[in-house]
């Protein structure tokens, strides 16, 4: 095996692993000293001195200079297949399309004002209603994800009268104070002090480990009671599929979970911002489930990885606030945001990405299970369309969490020019862009194989 330095770590950073990539370790300080060059670094400490650092995000990896396609490159000329992209890239980066009608409206009309409204604004408005089942035809459009989860609890407090909201532990809805009320992340609740009130979590359903394993009957048991004792929820909101460690719910799991809602009286927010726009071989998560959220919050990729844009998408019945500032965005309308989502939504539809994402499941399927069976150290592989977790463990009896060699895995990837997210530590994300070509795919499992391969040395 790999033999790997122990971390001087304090508990509290080790924590963090659980989280997302930590970036004060040895194999951290291996890759600076290796892999970057002396111009990269003189701009890196630039970085450092000017943004305000952050956990999981400073120091930065690298330096890019551009972006095309699935790739990302680097002040020196070297390529990343991107298998992360903060999930803006379902359209591959630079989409030359989406480039020329984004030029092509900043020269007529670049910002619409408030209180103005603009033809690109209401067709984008009029393209989501239409792409959606029923009676969810109101759009209210917003800059970024963490808002459109403001914008969704402060509906659902409206409509229903009660202000309190059940979610999942673990779970991501956004980085703002009200995003991380009700989201599940510890990490993000770190030195916040007191947060919304009125936030009843509950452990989420797994297939792979953890308290409901398995048993989602288990999970939809517990919600009922929270339901039924509280009394006073007004929305359980949920990430219709785990995004960054990939846990996926069963049909039967949310068709319940639906149905409790509508005996309680209870909204049901679907927050697919990563995980929408094709992901899963579907425009919509929900659609694999055969249920209908009440309000939908999608966003990331929504802008085709060029201008921000995100939205919520709910029902006719709803629309009865107009006394109420549910947004009330500066780029509320913008017409740039409207023509990126459009183009992003014609590209998908028009090169037919869904039917492509659902060959490019089957073919990831069937090589992740064969790389699972050449390594032990690969104790579970999941996913839908492209988006792929592989959880790596030291033993799959106990299922211990390989925290330390899913690091190694990744420094070994990032080398031969493989870029991802480790999510819980130990969870290899993969989530290229809907574009990638299958030479692209097999190139990034070589990578992914030969990385694998030295852990195991």
């Amino acid at each position: 095996m790999y033999l790997m330095k122990q971390d001087s770590l304090s508990l509290n950073a080790q924590n963090k692993k659980t989280e997302g990539d930590i970036n004060f370790t040895p194999a951290r300080a291996a890759w600076m000293d290796s892999q970057i060059s002396e111009e990269t670094k003189e701009i890196l400490e630039r970085d450092a001195r000017y943004f305000l650092h952050q956990s999981m995000s400073t120091p930065c990896l690298d330096v890019l200079q551009s972006c095309e396609g699935p790739y990302i490159e680097n002040i020196s000329g070297k390529k990343y297949l991107d298998f992360h992209g903060n999930n803006v890239h379902q359209v591959g980066y630079a989409n030359p399309e989406l480039i020329e009608k984004i030029i092509e409206q900043l020269k007529v009309l670049p910002f619409s004002p408030r209180r103005y409204t603009n033809i690109p604004a209401i067709d984008f408005a009029e393209k989501l209603a239409s792409l959606m089942p029923s009676d969810l035809n109101r759009v209210l459009l917003t800059p970024n994800g963490s808002s459109s989860i403001g914008i969704a609890l402060k509906l659902a407090r409206a409509v229903t009268g009660k202000f309190k909201v059940v979610s999942f532990w673990d779970s991501f809805h956004g980085a703002s104070l009200d995003a991380i009320s009700v989201g599940g992340e510890a990490v993000f609740r770190e030195s916040m002090g007191p947060l919304m009130p009125g936030v009843e979590r509950i452990p989420p359903p797994v297939t792979y480990r953890g308290i409901f394993e398995d048993n989602e009957d288990k999970c939809l048991e517990y919600l009922e009671y929270v339901f039924s004792k509280e009394g006073d929820i007004g929305a359980f909101i949920a990430e219709t599929i785990r995004n960054t460690d990939v846990q996926l719910p069963s049909k039967t799991f949310w068709k319940k979970a639906r149905q409790l809602c509508n005996k309680y009286g209870v909204l049901l927010i679907l927050d697919e911002i990563p995980i929408a726009l094709g992901r899963t071989g579907k425009m919509f998560v929900f659609e694999h489930y055969d249920i209908e959220p009440d309000i939908l919050c999608i966003g990331k990729g929504l802008g085709g990885g060029i201008f921000p844009q995100a939205a919520i998408i709910t029902r006719d019945e709803y629309n009865k606030f107009g006394d109420i500032s549910l947004g009330h965005y500066t780029h509320e309308k913008s017409p740039l945001g409207a023509v990126a989502g459009l183009g992003t939504i014609a590209f998908l539809e028009n090169e037919k990405i869904l039917d492509k994402v659902k060959e490019d499941e089957e073919y990831l399927r069937t090589s992740l299970a064969a790389l699972q069976l050449k390594y032990p150290l690969i104790g579970d592989v999941r996913g839908m369309g492209l988006l792929w977790g592989v959880e790596l463990v030291l033993d799959k009896k106990t299922k211990e969490k390989a925290i330390n060699e899913a690091e190694v895995v990744m420094y070994e990837c990032l080398k031969r020019g493989l870029s991802y997210k480790v999510s819980a530590g130990n969870v290899l994300q993969l989530s290229p862009a809907l574009t990638i070509s299958r030479k692209e795919l097999d190139s990034a499992l070589h990578i992914l194989d030969e990385s694998l391969a030295i852990v195991h040395s």
